[in-house]
């Protein structure tokens, strides 16, 4: 059986020794590499080859790859590195991994043209300066087949290894059964489409409600699929922490009892969350698992392969074992993993891992996009970038003398930008070309400095931010704002010298380049993926997610049918109440009376959902004035993990009381409490995005886009986060539960066909039935008469 093989991955299995070497290095963006790439070829002859395709085989292992260009009148094979800052801190372990790839393609291009020699040439090109440095060497044909099978045999084990694995991979998923004796309702049908977008291709946009079991829903057939060679990966990428573990739960039960699992899955999390030595630097010099890395890592991934199922807990086990970094020996084990579970940005974002290996291996991918309602957001902010005033006023103050000249011309142009603008918030179309000049100046001068100071965590932090925002700006059009916003306060401000007693000549501000449709950005991240499968439980109207994430125009949508009745879910929408913010005052106290006469009509545990913490503080406060016999709990600003869950912790089963919480936060989405322990919600907002500067601008950029700027910008946006807070009340087929849409423009019809087809809301404005108990009022509108006539509580 052939296994087909990279030239770099074969080099980096092989060829990378020593240390882990994390340390700051300035690299170039993909843009910049590409850029310097061309600049390289343009200096050479009219017969020179670029991107020369090279492949060859050594027994079982078919060896492919692309070499950077080829002068056939010279016999010269080259290879191009950019690079930012000094060459000379390059560590040598990086210069022998380039040499083993050049000197693969030299032996691959002797036999392909049947040279019996060829010339080498490692080519470094500054992108500043735009300087090569060439190191360059004569290989006869005999040397680079001795050095291409020496490597090769190193790799051949692995490599049948792999196959064998592949092989009983294949053979276990075909066997692959359901893990539940039949499919929740609407489940099945989601399952089907998923398998058949999967052994098709292409990208599936696909609603299904909460409740019904996506997660083993896609997970499932994207597996089935890959028995049959569909794909080699399955991504399954996820917006927060427990979309992950439920991955990984459904992973678990899908693998067969008393047996391994049939695929191999690797968990990917934060540096943060498997760092063994926090705050130190991923240095050989300095960290001890970081000291001899590569020479330790053979045996640590040859333990961790075999254990299949790589959590985090099991990876991090495997790394002490070993004393190598989890952090980096879990990317290294995503390499050789059937499944992937790990946050949107390890896809999706500017230098994403598993985007670019995707690209260098030329993967069939499946990607899963859990909760995708979510990656609009996260997208943008992906693709975002600011600079902060304060920030540069920081490590001006604290620049040495070779920076200071570079800090004060950028502080400059800033002032003067600051001094011409009269509102404290504006958007720019046009850049300011003279401050992203001075930009360019100073991260070229902070990026010789720090290769020698890198401890310099604050001005390390700016350069960062100012080197993402001029890459953005590179590329600005009409799906990026450019927003000004100027603090007015007055402060004193220090000099180089100490305190200068003035006012500060020039007001805090900070300058971000928003993007607003990340489409763009994302779209050629789609392209390369197989399949695309984006699925939450609401995905409507897919038009406005399609345009924005910049999906393909033939995408699929599926729209599940819910497998909940109408009768599980009592819908109530008062009209009678305006929560727009001019109105907010006067909405509170017939929101507490409404709040507490359900809670008196069916005790128990509910969740009210508002638009701002400053609402939500001023009506549980009201609430728990005049009605102390019902407890009271709320959540506040930056709550950490250990209080979220204290939050969650008071809904026990047959429990009673309200949690108040903010419409789109944590608890507005991906929390599980079914049955008793919640049976009722309060949503009193629609939800959408405050009117300012920012998205108005939003709303004109959208309106020229799409044909939609106010649904595009406000109405889309928040319904969907109406109706995912809705969807806490019912989990499962037996939950029975209330839901209150407070506010009147839930009456309009473009907000009315926006919210699930499976809820029954009678909006007539007739009184009850008789017979209907008082203070029971159906799935209609509800008055402010209604409420006075509906029986009162005690307290």
């Amino acid at each position: 059986m052939t296994y087909e093989v990279a030239v770099r991955t074969l080099c980096e299995f092989t060829a990378k020794r020593g240390d882990l070497d994390m340390r700051f290095t300035p690299s170039p963006s993909a843009l910049e590499g590409i850029a310097g790439h061309r600049v390289i070829a343009s200096r050479r002859g009219s017969s020179f080859q670029t991107e020369l395709t090279l492949e060859g085989d050594h027994g079982p292992l078919h060896v492919r790859g692309r070499a950077d260009g080829y002068d056939p009148d010279e016999n010269r094979l080259e290879e191009f590195k950019t690079y930012r800052g000094e060459l000379g801190r390059m560590p040598e372990n990086h210069r022998a991994l380039h040499w083993a790839q050049l000197r693969i393609y030299g032996w691959l291009l002797c036999k392909q043209k049947g040279k019996s020699f060829v010339r080498l040439a490692l080519v470094y090109f500054d992108i500043v300066s735009e300087a090569e440095t060439v190191f360059a060497e004569v290989q006869s044909a005999a040397d680079l087949e001795q050095h291409f099978s020496a490597h090769c045999q190193q790799f051949v084990s692995w490599a049948e290894a792999e196959s064998t694995h592949r092989q009983s991979r294949n053979e276990a998923l075909r066997e692959l059964r359901f893990p539940y004796p039949q499919f929740h309702g609407g489940q099945r049908e989601l399952a089907q489409i998923v398998y058949r977008r999967v052994r098709t291709g292409g990208a599936l946009l696909a609603q299904a409600p909460t409740g019904i079991g996506k997660t083993v829903g896609t997970l499932f057939p994207a597996l089935k699929a890959m028995a049959n060679s569909q794909v080699d990966k399955v991504f399954y990428l996820v917006a927060k922490t427990s979309g992950r573990q439920l991955a990984l739960d459904a992973l678990r039960r899908l693998q067969p009892p008393d047996s391994q699992p049939p695929a191999r899955v690797v968990e990917l999390v934060a540096r943060g969350k498997l760092c063994e030595y926090p705050g130190m630097p991923c240095d050989g010099a300095v960290c001890p698992l970081a000291r001899g890395f590569y020479d330790r890592l053979p045996a640590a991934r040859a333990e961790a392969i075999g254990i299949a199922f790589l959590d985090q807990d099991a990876v991090r086990q495997v790394a002490r074992r070993h004393q190598v970094c989890p952090y980096y020996l879990s990317q290294e084990l995503a390499r050789w993993s059937d499944v992937v579970v790990g946050d949107y940005n390890y896809y999706f974002d500017r230098s994403a891992m598993l985007f670019g290996w995707t690209i260098t291996h030329q993967w069939r991918v499946c990607l899963l996009v859990d909760e995708a309602h979510n990656l609009v957001e996260r997208a943008r902010a992906m693709y975002t970038a600011s600079l902060d005033q304060e920030a540069l006023e920081t490590v001006r103050r604290q620049a040495p003398a070779a920076l200071r000249g570079v800090f004060e011309r950028v502080e400059r142009i800033w002032r003067e930008i600051i001094a011409a603008q009269a509102e404290p918030q504006r958007i720019y179309d046009e850049l300011p070309r003279e401050l992203l000049a001075a930009l360019d100046t100073a991260i070229a001068a902070m990026a010789d400095h720090l290769t020698q100071q890198a401890q310099d965590e604050a001005l390390r932090e700016f350069f960062f931010a100012a080197l993402a925002f001029c890459r953005l700006a590179a590329e600005f059009d009409s799906s990026t704002l450019l927003e000004i916003t100027r603090g007015d306060q007055q402060r004193s401000v220090r000099g180089a010298g100490g305190p200068t007693g003035r006012a500060d000549e020039g007001q805090r501000s900070v300058l971000c380049l928003r993007n607003v449709v990340p489409g763009r950005f994302l779209a050629p991240r789609f392209a390369a993926a197989h399949t695309s499968v984006l699925f939450s439980a609401t995905l409507a109207p897919h038009t406005f997610f399609r345009d924005i994430l910049g999906l393909p125009q033939t995408s699929e949508y599926l729209d599940v049918q819910s497998p909940f009745q109408a009768e599980q879910l009592t819908v109530r929408l008062v009209r009678s109440i305006s929560t727009r913010f001019r109105d907010r005052e006067r909405s509170l106290l017939p929101i507490a009376q409404l709040v507490a006469r359900q809670f008196a009509l069916r005790p128990g545990n509910y969740l009210a959902f508002l638009s701002s913490f400053e609402y939500l503080d001023r009506l549980a406060a009201l609430v728990n004035e005049r009605y102390p016999h019902i407890p009271v709990w709320q959540q506040h600003p930056g709550m950490k993990e250990p209080d979220r869950e204290a939050f969650l912790a008071r809904f026990l089963p047959e429990g009673q009381g309200i949690g108040f919480a903010v419409l789109g936060g944590a608890f507005a989405e991906g929390v599980d409490l079914p049955g008793s322990r919640l049976i009722g919600a309060f949503v009193a907002t629609l939800g959408l995005p405050q009117v300012n500067a920012v998205n108005e601008e939003m709303q004109r950029r959208m309106n020229t886009l799409f044909g939609s700027g106010y649904e595009y910008t406000y109405l889309y946006p928040g319904i969907q986060k109406v109706v995912q807070a809705a969807g806490r009340v019912i989990r499962t087929a037996t939950d029975r539960g209330v839901l209150y849409l407070i506010d009147d423009r839930y009456t309009q019809s473009s907000v009315r066909k926006l919210l699930p087809n499976w809820w029954s809301i009678d909006a007539s404005p007739s009184p009850p039935p008789r017979g209907t108990p008082r203070g029971d009022f159906g799935n209609r509108a509800i008055s402010l008469q209604d409420l006075r006539r509906a029986p009162p509580t005690s307290g």
